[in-house]
């Protein structure tokens, strides 16, 4: 599990304007085919001001660095393609971030393109996570109209040698492998689609071994008109339970429905996983269970669980497995006729921790449908994975000043139990102003984060950030979103 320290190297594997590649599942117009900006959203979680580097790796030529102060509990923006000190940057490139505060980041893909709306969403690594094994649980070409793109970054203090293999669904067996070297905090891009011995598409996964630490980011993309793209990270370890903190079936207007991609990260054991869904109430409504081979993936569908609720389940689930440990990526869908761009991806959470931050938070009350795509909206899920009650939870919402704007208090919540923020939940801090909550992140600057905390001595939390945009100025349904997990930060 991620934690941050002092005099924390952020590690962060990134596409930063990342050129159109002609293959042959490129489509014109598609979010595969969509160049892409890259805005890094960063928050200090420290006691005092924070004093920050940011050196970029871009593919070829000399690291660029960029300095940046930040005060205690604040969160900012820094955007690649408008920021002075790198006007000379093009390309794909990675970064390390350096301060004398903790602080977390998530990296925010901004689309260059008037169709493609959503921005996705992943987060950075702190200096503790990068590890000599590193696993994508999916990575698709030209499958369910998608295909992957990824980069795998060098996170340690010397040149280290990787190899990168990728599985299909169901086999042990690489179909395809790539040896390579990497200088420190360089990066190596990978595009499914343009890589022939995968076939003419490709349903699997990836597997990244290294001779020192490595750490590893995936976009998913559409290659029809659908429009959809997503981000997320690879995970250093499997682990014999995985906790989601959102799962639905028919959810709400554009009746959302989740799917989990989950990887067997042994290469010599079959695991066994159980898929076990709860609701609001903390009642077990389902379960699901595959044996899935060394190496290999199995995915498992939410409303296809017999004893889902298939009109407006709303709940969270648990994946557990035995002989081999695993990960899992969640996925979200809507239905197609209704929000055909809507999709998100968020990494399944192997245990939680009592203080969580989420770096990159915004809410609109008026200017969400107005203009399409311009404000949006975040809503949190947080889920218990400890063993007892939570505690009371409390969400602190601040802005880019680091000045909190609002709390919100929720009661306890059981183990496996979820509940859910977002800034208009708030109770307005002394002194503020409703405006300030209504159009949080806006209002007197750009830039919000929040902290997510539970009381109880011991008590283990985790989160989900829900990204929505408005898709329609008629629609109110037809949005497109991305999610992201929250980072904790003791």
């Amino acid at each position: 599990m991620r934690r941050v320290i002092s005099l924390l190297a952020m590690i962060t594997a990134l596409l930063f304007a990342s050129s159109s590649l002609t293959s042959s599942v490129n489509a014109q117009g598609s979010a595969y085919n969509t160049n892409f900006v890259t805005a890094i959203t960063y928050q200090n979680v420290g006691s005092a001001t924070a004093n920050i580097t940011f050196t970029f790796y871009p593919a070829s030529g000399s690291p660029i660095s960029v300095s940046r102060t930040l005060a205690a509990n604040a969160g900012a923006s820094l955007n690649v393609g408008t920021t002075t000190e790198l006007s000379g940057f093009s390309g794909q490139g990675s970064a390390v971030i350096s301060s004398d505060q903790p602080i977390v980041a998530t990296i925010v893909q901004l689309p260059q393109s008037t169709t493609v709306r959503n921005r996705p969403l992943s987060n950075g690594f702190s200096s503790n996570d990068g590890s000599n094994s590193v696993l994508i649980a999916t990575v698709l070409k030209n499958q369910f109209n998608q295909t992957t793109k990824f980069s795998v970054q060098n996170a340690d203090t010397t040149s280290v040698n990787v190899t990168v293999k990728f599985f299909a669904v169901g086999s042990s067996t690489p179909t395809h492998q790539e040896t390579f070297s990497l200088n420190v905090g360089t990066a190596r891009f990978f595009d499914a689609g343009t890589i022939g011995a995968l076939g003419s598409s490709f349903n699997g996964s990836v597997v990244v071994e290294a001779t020192g630490k490595v750490v590893a980011t995936a976009i998913e993309a559409s290659v029809d008109s659908s429009y959809k793209v997503s981000a997320f990270e690879g995970v250093a370890q499997g682990s014999n339970t995985v906790y989601m903190p959102s799962a639905l079936c028919n959810f709400g207007a554009n009746q959302q429905r989740t799917a989990y991609a989950v990887q067997n990260s042994s290469n010599s054991n079959t695991a066994n996983v159980t898929v076990t869904y709860k609701d609001l109430s903390n009642n077990t409504v389902a379960t699901q269970g595959a044996s899935i081979p060394p190496g290999a993936k199995a995915s498992f569908l939410t409303c296809s669980a017999s004893g889902i609720p298939t009109s407006g389940f709303n709940g969270s689930a648990i994946i557990t497995s035995t002989g081999a440990p695993i990960v899992a990526i969640g996925k979200v869908s809507a239905n197609p006729s209704i929000a055909p761009s809507f999709g998100t991806a968020f990494i399944g959470a192997s245990g939680g921790a009592q203080k969580l931050a989420a770096p990159y938070v915004r809410w609109t009350q008026s200017r969400f449908d107005t203009n399409p795509g311009n404000r949006q909206r975040a809503n949190i899920a947080i889920q218990n994975v400890g063993s007892g009650s939570s505690g009371t939870i409390t969400v602190r919402y601040y802005d880019l000043n680091g000045v909190l704007i609002g709390t919100h208090t929720l009661g306890p919540i059981g183990p496996g139990q979820k509940a859910n923020s977002n800034p208009i939940s708030a109770t307005l801090a002394s002194g503020q102003t409703q405006d300030r909550l209504d159009e949080f992140g806006y209002v007197g600057g750009f830039g919000g984060s929040a902290t997510i905390e539970c009381a109880n001595s011991g008590c283990q939390i985790v989160a989900v950030i829900r990204i929505s945009s408005a898709n329609s100025a008629t629609s109110t349904a037809n949005v497109v979103a991305e999610d992201y997990n929250a980072i904790p930060i003791n």
